[in-house]
């Protein structure tokens, strides 16, 4: 599993991940997530596009970061999720929890960020 990141504006990070968010890819990434998604942050778009396959494991992961903001005031969204990912997403409700989005625009829009803005 790979993670990577990029500033949107001065208040959005969007952060993209790649790979099997299972057992191996989750604790690949999870040291990292927790630490991006630390303070400051404040709103979180993560990118699931490059995501083959979810388990629980890695809904966990999500679930976990998307409190841990909202505990802080924060707010995190899902990006273009592939339809795989979109039906286990949907099954086991994440979906109702966190937002789910196919397009930057619109997931910035709900955060409240300009995407074209220069960080």
């Amino acid at each position: 599993m790979q993670i990577d990141h990029e500033p949107l504006d001065d208040l959005v990070l969007k952060i993209n991940l790649s790979g099997r968010m299972d057992h191996a890819g989750s604790a690949e990434i999870h040291a990292s997530l927790a630490l991006l998604t630390a303070a400051p942050a404040n709103a979180v778009i993560v990118d699931l596009s490059k995501v083959e396959i979810i388990t629980s494991v890695g809904i966990r992961t999500l679930l976990l970061t998307a409190k841990a903001l909202e505990s802080r005031g924060g707010r995190m969204v899902l990006l273009n999720p592939d339809a795989t990912v979109t039906k286990v997403l949907a099954i086991s409700g994440v979906d109702r929890v966190i937002g789910v989005f196919r397009d930057l625009e619109t997931a910035c829009a709900n955060l409240g960020c300009d995407p074209s803005a220069d960080a």
